[in-house]
C-alpha cells in the first residue's frame, strides 16, 4: 500500500488531490501558494484583499448570485489568509460536487473586482481591523510575529494597515492575482463523496484553463532574530504574555519532534504540561497554550497565557521551569509513548472534521508536492526517540533567546 495519497496534475499545471470519504457533506478547496510575505511593501494587506473581493462578481455572476449559488443549497462558502498561502473553500451536500466545482472555477478565472465593491470591502476590513484591535487575546498572535519578524516580511499584519489599505486599488489587486495566482502555485483538495475518476472529470472540465506556468516566488529568508521584550499598557482586565523563540522551518526534519513536544506542553489537552501547572496546580490562568507555526524558511515556536497581573512573573517563570525540564531530562519510554499517541489520537479526531482534513492534505501538497497518509504519519512519529526530542528542546527552548510581548492594563 502506497504511504502517500496521489496527486494528479492537470494540463495546465494546477494540482488536484482527493480523498474519498463517505458523508452527506463534502469540501472542496482551492489553495494559493501566495499570501501576506509575498505583498509588496507599497501594498501591504492586498492578499487579505483578494480574498475579500474575490466573491464580488465574476463575469458570469454578480456577488448576490456567487454566495447564493452555495447557501442557496445549504452549503457555506469561506475564504482565509495566512502569511504564505491563501484559500477558498466550500462544505456542500456531496450531490452539489460539480455545482461547487463550477463556482469556484468561475471565482478563481473570471473574478471582476469591481471597483464599487473594492471601496465597500475597504471599510469592512477596517472594521475587522478594530474588531481585532478590541480582542487582545487574539491580538497579541499577530503582534508577536511583527515583534520576532520585525523589519521582515513574514512580521507584516495580514490586514494590512489603514494607510496601507487606502493604497489599494483594482489595479493593485489585478498585478498581485496575475503575478501569484499561476499554475504552480495553485492546489485543488477535495474531501467528500466522490469517485476520484469522476471528480477529475469534473475538475478537468472547468479548471483546465491556460495559465501562466511562473511559480514566481522570490522570497526573502528570514535570518535577523534579535530577542527583545515589550510591554504595552492597554484597557484590559488581564495581562496578556505571549513567549516566542524561532524555531524550524517547514521542510526540516526537527519540525515533528518540535510538533510532538508543543503539543505535550500546551496542546489542547487538559494534561498538557503548562496548563496542568499554571491552570489545574496553581489557578492562575484561565487560557494556557503552546503553539509551534512553521514557514518555508523559518518557524515560530510561542507560549501565550492570560493572568492576573501581578501573578505575571510567577507564570512566565512556571512557563520557563516547564521548558527547562525537557531540555535537561529526557523523556521516560511511558511518558514518551503517551506524547506520541495522545498527538496520533489529536490528528485522528481532526481529520474527522473533513474540511480541517481537506485543508490540511491541500496544503501538504501544496509545500511539499506530495501527502503522506494518516497511517505513514503515524509510522514517523512512532519512530521518534526521547534522544531526538530532548535535541530539540535543548536548541528552541533556551530562555535567552525568547521574546517577550505583554499586555498590561492602565
Amino acid at each position: 500500500m502506497s504511504e502517500f495519497i496521489p496527486i494528479t496534475t492537470l494540463e495546465n499545471g494546477i494540482r488536484l488531490i482527493h480523498k474519498e470519504a463517505q458523508s452527506p457533506i463534502s469540501h472542496f478547496g482551492v489553495l494559493v501558494n501566495a499570501g501576506t510575505r509575498d505583498e509588496v511593501a507599497e501594498c501591504e494587506g492586498v492578499a487579505h484583499f483578494v480574498e475579500h473581493t474575490i466573491f464580488k462578481g465574476t463575469i458570469h455572476r454578480n456577488a448576490y448570485q456567487v454566495t447564493n449559488r452555495i447557501e442557496c443549497m445549504g452549503g457555506d462558502l469561506n475564504a482565509c489568509t495566512a502569511k504564505e498561502d491563501t484559500c477558498f473553500h466550500a462544505s456542500f451536500l456531496s450531490s452539489d460536487y460539480e455545482r461547487t466545482v463550477e463556482l469556484l472555477a468561475d471565482i478563481l478565472f473570471n473574478a471582476t473586482f469591481p471597483e464599487k465593491e473594492i471601496e465597500k470591502e475597504k471599510d469592512v476590513v477596517l472594521e475587522e481591523m478594530n474588531y481585532y484591535k478590541d480582542a487582545p487575546a487574539e491580538l497579541i498572535f499577530d503582534e508577536i510575529e511583527e515583534v520576532v519578524f520585525k523589519n521582515h516580511a513574514l512580521g507584516k499584519n495580514i490586514l494590512g494597515t489603514k494607510k496601507s489599505l487606502k493604497k489599494i486599488h483594482r489595479d493593485s489587486i489585478l498585478n498581485f492575482v496575475k503575478a501569484h495566482y499561476t499554475a504552480p502555485n495553485i492546489v485543488l483538495s477535495s474531501v467528500g463523496d466522490i469517485a476520484t475518476d469522476k471528480l477529475l472529470k469534473i475538475v478537468r472540465k472547468y479548471f483546465n484553463r491556460p495559465l501562466p506556468a511562473d511559480k514566481s516566488h522570490h522570497r526573502t529568508p528570514f535570518t535577523q532574530y534579535v530577542p527583545t521584550t515589550v510591554c504595552k499598557h492597554k484597557n484590559i482586565s488581564q495581562t496578556h504574555i505571549m513567549l516566542a523563540n524561532v524555531a524550524y522551518s517547514l521542510d526540516n526534519d526537527k519540525r515533528l519532534p518540535l510538533v510532538i513536544l508543543t503539543n505535550l506542553l500546551g496542546g489542547p489537552a487538559l494534561s498538557a504540561r503548562l496548563n496542568n501547572v499554571i491552570r489545574e496546580k496553581y489557578g492562575l490562568a484561565y487560557s494556557v497554550e503552546a503553539n509551534y507555526t512553521p514557514f518555508s524558511d523559518t518557524g515560530l515556536f510561542s507560549i501565550y497565557l492570560a493572568c492576573e497581573n501581578p501573578m505575571m512573573e510567577k507564570c512566565i517563570n512556571l512557563a520557563f521551569h516547564e521548558l527547562d525540564k525537557l531540555t535537561k531530562q529526557k523523556l521516560g519510554s511511558l511518558q514518551l509513548h503517551y506524547a506520541k499517541k495522545q498527538f496520533m489520537g489529536q490528528i485522528a479526531i481532526n481529520n474527522e472534521a473533513k474540511l480541517n482534513e481537506m485543508l490540511s492534505i491541500g496544503r501538504s501538497a501544496l509545500c511539499f508536492d506530495e501527502v503522506e497518509t494518516t497511517e505513514a504519519s503515524f509510522k514517523k512519529i512512532e519512530a521518534l526517540t526521547a534522544e531526538q526530542l530532548l535535541e530539540v528542546a535543548n536548541e528552541v527552548f533556551v530562555p535567552e533567546q525568547f521574546t517577550k510581548l505583554i499586555y498590561t492594563k492602565y
